[in-house]
């Protein structure tokens, strides 16, 4: 009897220590947001096919970056081709989007390749990558224009320009 009561009780404090609150969004300098920072108060608003508008999404002003992180990206594409991404759409390792850890679904991006100065616009619609070290895998359309296929890595700075719904 108290094993099971030991277990329930176990079992409650996991699931409280589950729903704890943790930063979404880290910056260089250590503090965190749990919400996107406000701009200029420019929208962004874009339509489905069936003509319903979305929730408008917060976009940075033109030239500027909502926010800015530099590390190793990395590339992912036949394994993954036609499979489920973390969001539901089916991977298309020739597209032009890309997996983050915690970037909500829809983020709008600059990815750009500090060796040799290339840019990519990529969206979020998947979670990764999984390997440490690694800031954000992109599909290998994404990897051909910033031209790091040949190293299957290159350092990138990422350039948040407009937030996703998370949908």
């Amino acid at each position: 009897m108290k094993t099971r009561q030991m277990l329930a009780g176990c079992l409650v404090a996991f699931v409280l220590c589950g729903c704890a609150a943790s930063p979404r969004f880290a910056s260089k300098g250590g503090s965190a947001r749990s919400e996107p920072p406000a701009s200029d108060g420019k929208e962004e608003t874009s339509t489905r096919e069936s003509g319903s508008t979305e929730t408008p999404r917060v976009k940075a002003p033109e030239g500027k970056a909502l926010l800015t992180l530099e590390g190793v990206a990395s590339y992912y594409a036949h394994e993954f081709h036609g499979r489920l991404t973390s969001n539901g759409e089916t991977f298309d390792m020739h597209s032009l989007t890309a997996a983050h850890r915690t970037l909500p679904f829809g983020t709008k991006l600059r990815v750009t390749n500090l060796e040799n100065n290339r840019a990519v616009m990529v969206r979020i619609n998947d979670r990764g990558p999984f390997k440490e070290g690694r800031i954000i895998d992109l599909a290998m359309g994404a990897a051909q224009e910033l031209d790091m296929i040949r190293n299957g890595t290159a350092r990138v700075r990422l350039e948040v320009l407009a937030w996703g719904t998370g949908e």
